[in-house]
């Protein structure tokens, strides 16, 4: 059975502001009738840094890569496992400060973009290793792309990831209620997913470190969307080829809407979720939702802030010189955010 068939009559699915209610429901397969076509197990290399700078570089001449730091500062520790699923281990990488703390530090998991088919983590172990230098614990995680599964997988590897810098907080000396998901692009959709869907049954999963919660404290959504059926947003075109959020859901807007909307983080934003800024590029279309998710934050009294950097690319964050304003943006939220 797979719930997310719009046509299925045992799927009964009420949204009331935000909320799902799952009536009568067992969820056995995600898959079903999805086209696998996209899941090739062959690595997806057309995004990266270096591929980025290269569409970039033609209108913004002056752009330069943030290259990783070699710092004394820094400590990292790299290629550590959090998941295991059958014989598929998932790994993350830790970036914290040398200097130790009698408080326990923030922890900032940051979930890189691509379309939820490329990227890589290494694209922000700079910007890790920056939050790094100014106090933060940062987690760098891997997950399923769309190459290897298809969706919710890559929502339920963020998850165990979470979950397991929570387990690990006193370990890393890192404080369990200041927990903060940070992502670019499509790392940007699914922070604001993980803030708006914390410990939600449907998407957590059953893989990993399933014994703490999954709540984070507060969500940085860099240039994300918060819907894949708003007006505004671009998800879903697939006049040209297939686009990369059909590659993920293994279904076009055309053919389940039902599951485009399930996956948006608007559908499920309320009085739960966290504190959230919004650091955006000058193409509109990258934050579809944006307005109407602040407006349920006002509602509930939620705080949130939005910086747009006019004129800028949709890969502003990786390059100076957007890359110090975007971290000094982070750091100030977070201040306010925790009162550190």
């Amino acid at each position: 059975m797979n719930i997310f068939n719009s046509n299925s009559s045992k799927s009964c699915l009420l949204i009331s502001k935000g909320f799902f209610v799952i009536i009568g429901l067992l969820l056995v397969d995600w898959v079903g009738a999805q086209s696998l076509s996209g899941v090739t197990n062959i690595r997806d290399t057309s995004y990266s840094t270096p591929i980025a700078y290269e569409k970039t570089k033609k209108d913004f001449p002056n752009i330069k890569i943030v290259l990783e730091l070699n710092s004394k500062t820094v400590k990292e520790k790299r290629e550590v496992n959090f998941c295991k699923i059958g014989k598929r281990r998932l790994k993350l990488n830790i970036f914290s400060p040398v200097i130790k703390s009698k408080e326990p530090r923030t922890a900032v998991l940051i979930i890189h973009g691509g379309g939820w088919r490329s990227g890589s983590p290494s694209q922000h172990y700079p910007l890790a290793q920056k939050l790094a230098q100014l106090g933060y614990v940062c987690y760098v995680p891997e997950y399923r792309l769309s190459t290897e599964a298809l969706f919710p997988a890559a929502i339920y590897d963020v998850k165990s990831a979470i979950r397991w810098v929570r387990k690990n907080a006193v370990k890393h000396n890192v404080a369990s209620n200041k927990i903060v998901v940070l992502g670019f692009s499509a790392g940007g959709e699914m922070a604001a997913f993980m803030g708006t869907t914390g410990n939600m049954p449907l998407f957590e999963g059953a893989n990993c470190t399933t014994d703490v919660t999954s709540d984070v404290n507060a969500v940085v959504d860099i240039d994300g969307t918060l819907s894949f059926v708003h007006p505004d947003g671009g998800e879903g075109d697939d006049s040209k080829g297939t686009s990369a959020a059909t590659y993920w859901f293994g279904y076009s807007k055309i053919e389940n809407p039902k599951l485009w909307e399930t996956a948006s983080p608007l559908s499920f934003v309320s009085a739960q979720t966290p504190p959230t800024l919004f650091i955006n590029s000058a193409i509109s279309r990258m934050h579809a939702g944006r307005e109407d998710y602040i407006k349920v934050l006002n509602e509930h009294n939620i705080y949130s802030e939005v910086h747009t950097f006019e004129g800028a690319p949709h890969s502003f964050c990786l390059f100076e010189p957007w890359f110090d304003p975007t971290v000094k943006f982070i750091d100030s939220f977070l201040n306010k955010t925790f009162d550190n």
